[in-house]
């Protein structure tokens, strides 16, 4: 078995842009805001996708012809610093923009608890390589287990399955010596951490 070519998939398919949007497929079909009409349901689709798929990969294309990135992958810690700042104003926005919908205060918490982890992953770039796809799984772990305390929705089996594919993807990350284990450590720890925090003070 090719585990690099594997590692590589896994990389790609649990990437940070693409975890919000599964996240939002899952409140919007397995917890109490599957009730809400379709229309709302692609409203909320598509401003999710603007704003943490597009508008940063759109961004990246720029810093890219403009010379500021040697790699779509990001693996440089000195050339993180604008990608994250980006990420934090655009999850700051969806907020902001979900925010109108006064039924849609989990999902509001949920936008904010991700710029609290891209604000997180943005400092600790600024000494330290983190890792952004735990961070990312972290924050999916949290949300997913706070929604199964709270009652939004029965979780169980998708938290199960987070933890496994958080996991999975940790041993990818170090396989492609893209980080160390205290790197993914942290940033599993640090984007459960401040993702629970946020969705429960924010």
């Amino acid at each position: 078995m090719d585990f690099r070519k594997l590692s590589n998939i896994l990389s790609w398919a649990l990437h940070p842009f693409l975890l919000p949007l599964y996240m939002m497929g899952l409140i919007l079909t397995m917890t109490l805001f599957a009730r809400y009409p379709t229309g709302m349901k692609f409203y909320l689709a598509w401003v999710v996708t603007l704003y943490a798929v597009i508008i940063p990969v759109l961004s990246l294309a720029v810093l890219r012809s403009l010379g500021r990135l040697s790699d779509f992958r990001i693996d440089e810690r000195r050339e993180r610093f604008l990608p994250l700042l980006i990420g934090t104003v655009c999850y700051i926005l969806c907020g902001v923009t979900i925010a109108k919908i006064p039924s849609a205060v989990f999902l509001r918490k949920f936008m904010f608890a991700a710029a609290c982890c891209e604000a997180m992953c943005l400092a600790v770039t600024l000494r330290w390589k983190i890792s952004l796809h735990l961070t990312g799984m972290g924050a999916a772990v949290a949300l997913l287990v706070v929604m199964n305390v709270v009652g939004v929705g029965t979780m169980l089996v998708p938290l199960a399955v987070a933890i496994l594919l958080a996991g999975a993807l940790a041993s990818a990350r170090l396989y492609l010596g893209c980080h160390n284990g205290a790197q993914v450590l942290a940033g599993f720890g640090g984007g459960f951490v401040v993702s629970l925090l946020a969705v429960l003070f924010l």
